[in-house]
């Protein structure tokens, strides 16, 4: 009865419980509990990671690229080379500067509220907190001087629950686009949440673009079509192996994607979704598994890579939290048509996972490096992988 009383108080209240303890030895010790939204405080020294684990496919490498970030989640590139990482629970953003034989990780803010969200674009840095959009001008120029933000808007929700937010600049440089997720795991959310929004650069005004969408914490523009790309985490507490996370498209704006009455585009909500057809709702484009806690997504655009590689997508699944048997916690690839339509969904980079429940670390982001190869963040480590091709 005592195993059942976390997970009935979460179904009654949408709070949270704990899991399992995940890590023995030999990995580098770690919190021997982890909640819905776990992170260790501390970045794991670099000499603790164990990034020979890792494993990708023939004619790949992978190593361990830069460390020392605490919680270093969502990344954004400048045109330089410089990767700017957000945080949530360390509260800092960081700058990644290649130094060639090692890279340099400088705190360029401290003390901000989810400072999960980061996008660069025309030499300013913006960074999205749980409330507000903030703006570091000219920010390459000052790294170890950073300015002060400049706050560009301070009207959003203060929920908690989901209010940690993904960044991005749409293609023409107009528009910022972030989620704005459900205050609670399962629950009619008011009609601000459960969005994609854009904030438009020029006359500050926000506008909702996507409706019925749990919680979003990955996202980008097609190269190609320019159509938005998402990410999509889905409910808990259905079942172990329901509902799957999805991969979505947005190719108009207003579409509902079914939150909370129905999940992974043909599940019902047995509490929601009475009288609702999911058939009504826009269709994922593809499941991503059940609990993975799919997070950051690129398009593969470098040149490094072989030429079928183009135009994929990299996904950073976190990992479940709460699944008996531990599932995600890898980055997988999409290989997508010319009218996008999924030809292939396989895993790309695995190892943080060893076995059914022993994790040592959690992909949270990807990112094309200047080079071509692809940078993952893993927040547990606070750390940043490289996969890169080898031939020369």
């Amino acid at each position: 009865m005592r195993r059942w009383l976390p997970m009935l108080f979460f179904a009654l209240w949408s709070t949270h419980a704990l899991a399992d303890p995940q890590l023995t030895p030999p990995f580098p010790p770690q919190s021997n509990t982890l909640t819905p939204h776990g992170a260790k405080q501390e970045a794991t020294p670099a000499e603790k990671i164990p990034a020979s684990l890792l494993k990708v496919p023939a004619g790949f490498r992978v190593e361990l690229w830069a460390s020392g970030m605490p919680n270093g989640r969502s990344m954004t590139l400048s045109p330089k080379g410089t990767v700017f990482v957000g945080s949530r629970f360390a509260g800092k953003v960081y700058a990644v500067v290649d130094r060639g034989d090692h890279r340099e990780v400088k705190v360029i803010a401290s003390d901000l509220h989810r400072p999960n969200g980061v996008a660069f674009h025309d030499g300013t840095l913006y960074v999205a907190e749980v409330s507000r959009i903030l703006r570091f001008d000219r920010i390459e120029e000052q790294l170890d001087h950073p300015p002060a933000p400049v706050v560009v808007y301070d009207a959003l929700p203060k929920d908690e629950p989901h209010g940690w937010k993904f960044l991005t600049v749409s293609p023409d440089g107009r528009y910022l686009y972030f989620g704005i997720g459900s205050p609670g795991n399962i629950l009619l959310p008011p009609p601000t949440h459960a969005t994609i929004n854009r904030l438009d650069l020029k006359t500050n005004t926000l506008e909702v673009v996507a409706h019925g969408v749990r919680n979003t914490v990955g996202m980008a523009f097609h190269p190609v079509t320019h159509e938005l790309w998402f990410t999509h985490l889905a409910r808990d507490w259905l079942s172990d192996d329901l509902p799957n996370d999805t991969l979505n498209r947005l190719t108009k704006n207003g579409q509902d994607f079914g939150f909370p009455y129905c999940h992974q585009g043909n599940l019902p909500d047995p509490q929601f979704g009475v009288g609702h057809n999911c058939a009504d709702y826009a269709q994922p484009v593809l499941n991503l598994g059940p609990h993975v806690a799919s997070l950051g997504m690129r398009f593969y655009t470098g040149q490094q890579f072989p030429a079928e590689y183009r135009n994929n997508i990299f996904i950073a699944d976190h990992g479940s939290w709460n699944r008996s048997q531990k599932t995600g916690f890898d980055v997988t690839r999409v290989v997508l048509d010319d009218q996008g339509h999924v030809q292939k969904f396989v895993p790309f980079v695995t190892g943080w996972l060893q076995g059914d429940n022993t994790f040592w670390g959690r992909p949270a982001d990807v990112e094309v490096y200047k080079d071509g190869s692809l940078l993952i963040s893993d927040d547990w480590n606070g750390a940043i992988f490289r996969v890169s091709t080898t031939q020369p």
